[in-house]
């Protein structure tokens, strides 16, 4: 295994590894990408504080998300197409997730079904749910995340029309991939993960073929797809999801402080600080930029988490250090998965959880739980930049 050190280094093998359209699924924006780039250099701008002669033994990492124990608030954030990027990735990330200790979320378009990772896990995992205009399929996929001991239901609310990513389009992104000539030629030079492939089953939306009506093949999925995420989701229609689930419930996508008050107002077990990694707004500000105006709306009635431009330890610290109690991460999980597989995922594990462990020692922290804004060095109008 060569050495690893940073998340940067998965996400080269990563791209050495995988086909080109399922990379740049993963590395991509929405049109400009202003705010995929932003969700990373605005994390840079802030600083830490050094602290020194304070006692660094007997560091505590570890909490509860949602009332679960985890290792480092760290949770898998869900993800489509993975089980393009490693052949069974979901059940490849859910097992990674569960050795260490920390949340893995299942994307409604996901590879692997819900039934594949319960069947291959020991744990519950979080389900995360697209709102869609069919409700005998939306009925039936919550009875599915159920009857596997799903603990969660997250329901990601800033994906009622789908923005438009440019390489997702010119790639022509299709699971499993169509084979055209660039494609072909793309493929061929990435015959490690052509072999694995090859050996599964597991090449489809597992979540959707065979389960939703109509929907039996590639061609009829992509138009089934197309069609099917709800432009008219409102609170009324989050409250019918919530009924239908009837346990904890996490939802992802707030980026505005009066969404926020509602959705704690709502009954929210959490709430996600999130712009779907810049894919979605482009445009839009950051979620560092967001979470402590979010975090003073929401006034402690829920927890708040933050998700889109973790690449480390040192960011964790930061969304922690802000106000957020958890944190989820989508690339960096992903850079490992497409790079080595089960591996990877724990190996981007490791190395967040050691940048997390000595950084927060040397801002003479020993406890996670006691992070705080003076911890941090933030530049002069960094959250107020904007009216």
């Amino acid at each position: 295994m060569p050495v690893i050190t940073s998340i940067e280094d998965l996400k080269r093998i990563h791209r050495r590894r995988t086909p080109r359209m399922f990379y740049d699924y993963a590395e991509s924006g929405s049109y400009t990408e202003q705010t995929f780039r932003e969700n990373t250099s605005d994390f840079a701008q802030i600083r830490l504080r050094q602290k020194v002669a304070v006692d660094m033994t007997n560091r505590n990492l570890a909490g509860t998300m949602i009332g679960e124990k985890v290792t480092m608030p760290v949770a898998l954030a869900p993800v489509g197409f993975t089980g393009m990027q490693s052949a069974d990735g979901e059940i490849k990330a859910a097992r990674a997730a569960e050795a260490f200790g920390v949340p893995f979320t299942l994307s409604t378009m996901s590879i692997c079904s819900i039934e594949d990772v319960a069947e291959h896990t020991t744990k519950p995992f979080w389900f995360q749910l697209y709102a869609m205009r069919d409700q005998d399929f939306l009925r039936r996929i919550i009875d599915r995340a159920k009857a596997a001991g799903c603990s969660a239901l997250v329901v990601t609310l800033d994906l009622q029309i789908l923005g438009q990513r440019h390489k997702d389009l010119k790639n022509g992104l299709s699971a499993p991939p169509k084979l055209t000539p660039s494609t072909i030629l793309n493929l061929a030079t990435k015959w490690g993960w052509g072999l694995e492939m090859l050996r599964t089953k597991r090449r489809f939306f597992g979540n959707i073929v065979g389960h939703a009506n109509g929907v039996g093949d590639a061609s009829s999925l992509m138009s089934w797809t197309a069609e099917q995420f709800d432009p008219q989701l409102d609170w009324g229609k989050i409250a019918a999801i919530r009924d239908m689930w009837g346990g904890k419930l996490i939802l992802k996508g707030i980026l505005d402080a009066d969404d926020a008050r509602l959705a704690a107002e709502f009954g929210a077990d959490a709430i996600v600080v999130s712009n779907h990694g810049g894919r979605q707004l482009d445009g839009a500000l950051s979620s560092i930029r967001m979470l402590p105006q979010i975090v003073e709306a929401v006034d402690g009635r829920c927890e708040v988490w933050l998700d889109s431009g973790i690449r480390s330890g040192q960011d964790v610290l930061k969304a922690l250090a802000l106000g957020a109690s958890g944190t989820m991460i989508g690339r960096a999980w992903v850079y490992g998965l497409g790079a080595m597989g089960q591996a990877g995922v724990t190996k981007a594990l490791e190395v967040i959880r050691k940048e997390l462990d000595i950084s927060m020692a040397l801002c003479g922290e020993r406890d996670v739980a006691r992070l705080r804004r003076e911890n941090l060095l933030v530049p002069k109008g960094f959250f107020d930049a904007y009216d």
